[in-house]
């Protein structure tokens, strides 16, 4: 089962505990955007766009832990957010790149913003859609949240030593969990392209399917940090290209973000801040659309080569581009 439309290789990179899994799409002779899936996702979450981006970038997607086809964690372990950051640096260091491009949804949207923040110096694009930083969450909803996850997790954890296999769903039953556990931000025909990497052919009901991702990532760690944190954080990433575009359907960027967003705009010339008809999934809703707005921004800073250009390129892109 797979829905790409966009010429790919499969890859892995190995990981102490297994491997992180990916396809790196398109162009192979340089540098590509590394993009980062949300929550709950999976690489599948780009295919949508990926066929309305310039032919001569290539994207290198992956799978999070716990995600997709992506080892892991070993048993015993939890995931946290700020985890995935070094996620991006082990991606780095097996293809030994100097700098690095990122674009992301959602969570992955977070993790570029914490590794941003970090590592300034070794990032030269950025691109975020819904979303740029967690949340600030009131300290009585932190706690509520501690004590009704960490309960959870043990319950949880229990249930799955003792179980065979997950409990399996026909295809239909899949796209309809799917669509309604997204609160409908992702549209009914669009399930299959989140779902094709999350499942997995169950053995009992050989007709069905079950979700192989990690149950852990359900009570994933968030990255809360406090207003002072996260305006430090926000006045590291300085003169970058930065490009954010929002659903304004969804809530994800909202009231709590606008003062984060006004410093990063302070700070990143090349800032820009879009708004389009859409839910939190608009990047796989509303592809063509989001990639009117994107694409000027990646020809602007990731320009063609004259060796990348396909007999296929518009002559006036071409042009555009001398």
């Amino acid at each position: 089962m797979d829905f790409s439309k966009v010429e790919y290789e499969d890859v892995r990179v190995p990981v102490p505990w297994g491997y992180i899994s990916g396809r790196w799409y398109g162009n192979r002779n340089r540098r590509p955007i590394l993009a980062l899936h949300g929550w709950m996702d999976n690489l599948g979450t780009w295919d949508l766009l990926l066929p309305h981006l310039p032919k001569h970038i290539g994207i290198l997607a992956i799978d999070f832990p716990g995600h997709g086809q992506s080892s892991h964690l070993p048993q015993g372990m939890q995931y946290h957010v700020i985890d995935y950051v070094t996620i991006v640096m082990h991606i780095i260091k097996e293809y030994n790149w100097k700098k690095v491009s990122l674009m992301g949804h959602s969570m992955g949207s977070v993790v570029i913003y914490l590794y941003a923040a970090l590592y300034p110096s070794t990032v030269d694009l950025i691109v975020n859609i819904d979303l740029v930083k967690q949340a600030f969450w009131k300290t009585d909803i932190e706690i509520n949240r501690f004590e009704r996850t960490l309960i959870r997790r043990r319950n949880d954890m229990t249930e799955i030593t003792n179980r065979s296999e997950p409990k399996s769903y026909d295809f239909k039953t899949l796209e309809n969990i799917v669509h309604e556990g997204f609160g409908r931000s992702v549209d009914i025909e669009n399930c299959k392209y989140l779902l094709y990497r999350n499942i997995t052919k169950s053995q009992i009901s050989p007709d069905k399917y079950y979700f192989s991702t990690d149950d852990r990532i359900k009570y994933m760690e968030l990255f809360t940090a406090t207003y002072e944190l996260t305006l430090k954080l926000n006045k590291r990433i300085r003169n970058i290209p930065y490009f954010v575009i929002k659903g304004l359907n969804s809530s994800y960027l909202n009231e709590d973000s606008s003062e984060m967003l006004k410093v990063l705009r302070e700070n990143n010339p090349h800032f820009e801040y879009y708004e389009i008809d859409g839910t939190h999934h608009l990047h796989l809703n509303n592809a063509e659309e989001v990639s009117k707005y994107l694409n000027p921004f990646l020809n602007r800073h990731c320009p063609a080569e004259l060796s990348s250009w396909s007999i296929d390129d518009n002559i006036e892109d071409v042009r555009s581009k001398l």
